[in-house]
C-alpha cells in the first residue's frame, strides 16, 4: 500500500495538478464523443474530436520531452496548461457556434498540452529514491480518481453558467488549468539544465532491442489502444445507438474513469510482491473479463461491468509498463526514451481512437469487441516471447561472470 510518510511534498503536489489537469481528458471522453456525433456532418467521423485530442499528445511528446530536456519540465508545465485554458475558452466558443472544425482544432491543442501533463509520473519518480519509484508513479495516479469524477460533473456545474450543453463545462476547465499554472510554479523542478546534446548515452537502437522495452512499451502501448479502443465507441453506441440517457452513459464513463486510477492505491504494492510481468498477465486477464461482459448483453450493467475491467486493466498493464521502462535506460539517456515510448503509446491510442468511429459502423459494437480479443491474444504472445527472451539474456549473463 502507498506510505504517505515517505512520499516527499512534491509528489502530493503533483498528484494534486495530475488530478486537476487530467479532468480535460475525463471531460473530453463524454464531450468530445457526444458532441461529435450532435456536430458531425458524417456519423463516421462522431469520435474525431475525441480521438483529436489523442492525436495532439502523441504528436505532441516528442518536442515536449526534448524542450523539457533542454528548459526542465517546470517552465514547460506552465506554459502548456495556459495554452490549454485558451483552448478551452476556444471550444466553448465553438460548441456556441456549432462548430465542428473549431471543436476538432480545441481537442488537438487540449492533447497538445496532455502530452505535457503525461509526464507527470515521470516528474513524480524523479523525486523519490529508485525503491520508491513505482509508489511514486502509482501515487500520481490517484490524481485520476479525482479527475474521474470533477471532468465528466464539470459539464452539469457548467449548466449554472449557461443553459447550453457543454460550454459552461468548458468555461470552469479553462478557470482549472489556469490554477494549474499557478500551482506548477511552487514545484521542485526535478531536471537539472545542464547535461550536453552529444552525451546523451547508448543510440536508441541499442535501446529498443532489449525484451525489457519491447515488453514495457507493449504493455503500455496496447493498454493505452485497447482502453481507448473501447472508450471512445462506448458513449457513441449507447447514447446515440441505443439511446441510454446523457445520465445513464455518464454514469458508465465516470465509473471506468474511477476504475482506471483506483487501482493505484495498491498496484505499486502489487508490484514489489508479484513482479511487474505477473502485473501484466493481471491487466491481460482484466481486458479479457472486459471483452466477455460487454458480450453478455446490452443492459447497462452490462456497459458498467465491461467499463469497470476495462478501467482496471488499463491500470496494471500501464503501471507495470512504466515502471519496466524505468529499467531500460540510464539517467542521462531518460528524455529520449521516455520521448520514444510516449511517441508509441499515444500514437497507437490515437489510431484507435480514430478507427473506433469506423469500427463501430462497420461491424457495429460485437464486432469492435471480437477485434479487441484479437489484440489481447497477440500481446499475450508478446508478453509469453519477451519474457523467454530476458530468461535467456539473465542465463547467459550467470554464465559469462561465471
Amino acid at each position: 500500500m502507498i506510505n504517505v510518510s515517505k512520499m516527499p511534498a512534491n509528489v502530493w503536489l503533483l498528484t494534486l495538478i495530475q488530478a486537476l489537469t487530467m479532468s480535460t481528458g475525463t471531460m473530453m471522453v463524454l464531450a468530445g464523443a457526444v458532441l461529435g456525433a450532435q456536430l458531425t456532418p458524417d456519423p463516421a467521423w462522431s469520435t474525431l474530436p475525441l480521438a483529436m485530442s489523442i492525436v495532439g499528445t502523441a504528436i505532441g511528446v516528442l518536442p515536449v520531452t526534448r524542450m523539457m530536456q533542454r528548459f526542465g519540465r517546470k517552465p514547460i508545465f506552465i506554459a502548456t496548461t495556459f495554452g490549454g485554458a485558451l483552448a478551452s475558452l476556444f471550444a466553448a466558443v465553438s460548441i456556441i457556434h456549432h462548430s465542428f472544425i473549431g471543436l476538432v482544432c480545441c481537442a488537438f491543442t487540449l492533447g497538445l498540452m496532455l502530452s505535457a501533463i503525461q509526464q507527470i509520473r515521470f516528474a513524480a519518480m524523479e523525486s523519490v529514491e529508485l525503491e520508491l519509484m513505482p509508489k511514486a508513479a502509482s501515487t500520481v495516479l490517484l490524481g485520476g480518481l479525482v479527475a474521474a469524477i470533477l471532468g465528466p460533473e464539470l459539464i452539469t456545474i457548467g449548466l449554472i453558467f449557461t443553459t447550453q450543453t457543454f460550454v459552461g463545462g468548458f468555461y470552469l476547465m479553462a478557470g482549472i488549468l489556469v490554477l494549474c499554472s499557478l500551482l506548477f510554479t511552487q514545484i521542485t523542478n526535478t531536471h537539472v539544465v545542464a547535461q550536453k546534446a552529444a552525451d546523451s548515452g547508448r543510440k536508441l537502437s541499442q535501446i529498443v532491442k532489449q525484451p525489457v522495452f519491447v515488453l514495457a512499451v507493449s504493455a503500455s502501448v496496447v493498454g493505452y489502444a485497447l482502453m481507448s479502443f473501447i472508450m471512445t465507441a462506448t458513449p457513441v453506441h449507447m447514447h446515440i445507438h441505443e439511446h441510454f440517457s446523457l445520465q445513464d452513459t455518464k454514469w458508465v464513463i465516470q465509473s471506468h474513469i474511477f476504475a482506471m486510477f483506483f487501482p493505484s492505491l495498491f498496484s505499486g504494492w502489487l508490484i514489489n510482491i508479484l513482479g511487474t510481468s505477473r502485473i501484466i498477465y493481471l491487466g491481460l486477464f482484466a481486458y479479457t473479463c472486459t471483452i466477455l461482459v460487454a458480450l453478455a448483453g446490452n443492459q447497462w450493467m452490462s456497459y458498467w461491468g465491461a467499463l469497470v475491467l476495462l478501467g482496471i486493466g488499463w491500470n496494471f498493464l500501464f503501471v507495470g509498463g512504466t515502471v519496466l521502462l524505468t529499467q531500460c535506460y540510464e539517467p542521462i539517456e531518460r528524455f529520449k526514451v521516455q520521448g520514444l515510448n510516449e511517441f508509441l503509446v499515444f500514437g497507437s491510442q490515437a489510431t484507435a481512437a480514430l478507427s473506433a468511429g469506423l469500427f463501430l459502423n462497420l461491424i457495429e459494437w460485437q464486432g469492435l469487441l471480437f477485434a479487441s480479443f484479437v489484440i489481447i491474444v497477440m500481446q499475450l504472445m508478446v508478453v509469453a516471447r519477451q519474457q523467454y527472451r530476458m530468461m535467456k539474456t539473465n542465463t547467459q549473463n550467470q554464465q559469462e561472470g561465471v
